[in-house]
């Protein structure tokens, strides 16, 4: 038994495989592999993968948002705990040193209206003219007078959905009138993707073709927030073409050149306005990553 192994120890490697190649995979049935056939299924792989590419077309869209310019008006629970937080405060509150000026004009005058009244206690000021706190009440009071607030509503705006200035208290989402096969419909500004470019580039190429002045937006990231497909009517489908997906990306608006032309198919809708101009079904999947704050 000894001479047997130590003849196979003495063998080299390769003579044990081609030894191993003649008998056991031989009679077991394999075929060896060769250069030949691993060329030939290499390109059957790629005829494979060619044959198979996408039916989908893809494209991608910006979701631009223009946050609140000022803040939203306060409900009446909101007023209520407002005017509770004040009256803590007031309750717990030190004297201000406005106040305590106060204080002490109103004691120099009761001094001087006494029938003791020494008027050496005053010599320290010599000839300064005294200014009283309540003269300074009275100028920031005409002051604040002559002060005139921005008005909080845009009348002439609101009314504009192509305006920027309308609804200063809410955010406003960007809507474009795109062609989509036989007529034009409301959507999110969108572009094919092409060849070369990440689908966040696409998205930033429809919103510089857009027929606005100079729109600047800050991206959200280079993911997409959300997806939207739909197939094409049956009479409309081919072999490479079955349907779209839509990818959906967020961006805030940062910056703004002039106004943009008032016939650019361009709007500027709340979330609650959105419904009247989206189809129910896009609408359904915009709905759930839209934030109206």
């Amino acid at each position: 038994m000894a001479a047997p192994c130590r003849r196979m120890a003495t063998r080299s490697l390769l003579q044990f495989l081609s030894c191993f190649s003649r008998t056991a995979v031989g009679n077991a049935g394999f075929r060896q592999f060769s250069s030949t056939s691993v060329c030939r299924a290499t390109l059957m792989t790629q005829s494979v993968t060619e044959s198979a590419r996408s039916p989908w077309t893809l494209m991608a869209a910006v979701c631009l948002q223009r946050l609140p310019v000022i803040s939203a008006d306060c409900t009446p629970i909101e007023q209520q705990f407002r005017q509770m937080m004040r009256q803590m405060e007031l309750e717990k509150s030190l004297l201000s040193d406005h106040e305590l000026r106060l204080l002490e004009d109103a004691e120099r005058m009761s001094r001087k209206q006494a029938d003791d009244y020494d008027s050496d206690e005053d010599d320290d000021l010599g000839d300064q003219e005294i200014v009283l706190a309540q003269d300074l009440e009275d100028s920031w009071e005409q002051k604040l007078k002559s002060f005139q607030p921005t008005p909080r509503v845009t009348a002439d705006a609101d009314g504009d959905l192509t305006s920027l200035e309308r609804c200063l208290a809410d955010s406003l989402f960007l809507l474009a009138e795109q062609q989509v096969g036989g007529g034009k419909l409301w959507l999110l500004p969108q572009t094919r993707w092409q060849d070369g470019e990440t689908l966040r580039q696409t998205a930033e190429r429809a919103l510089a073709s857009l027929p606005a002045a100079g729109l600047k937006a800050t991206f959200l990231g280079n993911a997409p927030c959300g997806v939207y497909k739909y197939k094409l009517p049956k009479a409309a489908r081919t072999e490479s073409t079955f349907g779209t997906k839509v990818f959906f990306f967020k961006a805030v608006l940062s910056g703004s050149g002039p106004p943009a032309a008032p016939n650019a198919p361009l709007l500027w809708a709340k979330k609650s306005e959105l419904q009247r101009y989206l189809k129910p079904a896009y609408m359904m999947t915009v709905d759930r990553f839209i934030l109206g704050l």
